[in-house]
């Protein structure tokens, strides 16, 4: 049996921008619908989403349980964030590839880049172009944390 079709919800976009400093009287204009696959989305053919895990690019506003937005298509350039196989295994790190030679570094001062050897596998799978953080409200986890404090 097959799942009937969610109806898709584009929410729209204020015209204006928001100061994140002291606050000031905004307008309740609304520009338009967004639609978040036309903003992060330049390639579909070539894009995939992937979950984060781990602390490694914490730095670079990477947290876990953050969804990145990856682009097959884009090559992989000296400082770009990359999804990376090192010998079959997974990683998210900073591209560098200069005259010292290639590596993956993290946003961590806590992780040591991985730098490549001959017998060593890289395969670039993807450049980062977006991240999706989002704040979830947990009230009950908000008290806990005053408790502890």
């Amino acid at each position: 049996m097959t799942q009937p079709k969610q109806k898709t919800v584009t929410p729209p976009i204020m015209a204006t921008t928001v100061i994140a400093g002291f606050p000031s009287p905004a307008e309740q204009y609304v520009e338009s619908a967004l639609d978040l696959n036309e903003l992060l989305v330049k390639h579909p053919a070539a894009t995939f989403f992937v979950r984060a895990a781990g602390d490694s690019m914490l730095g670079a506003g990477i947290q876990s349980g953050d969804v990145l937005v990856v682009d097959r298509s884009l090559e992989a350039i000296d400082g770009a964030i990359v999804i990376a196989s090192v010998d079959d295994e997974f990683t998210v790190k900073y591209f560098r590839h200069d005259t010292s030679g290639t590596r993956l570094e993290a946003a961590n001062r806590h992780y040591e880049p991985i730098v490549f050897t001959g017998e060593m596998e890289l395969r670039i799978f993807g450049v980062v172009t977006a991240v999706i953080h989002q704040f979830i409200h947990d009230p009950g986890r908000s008290r806990r944390r005053l408790q502890r404090g």
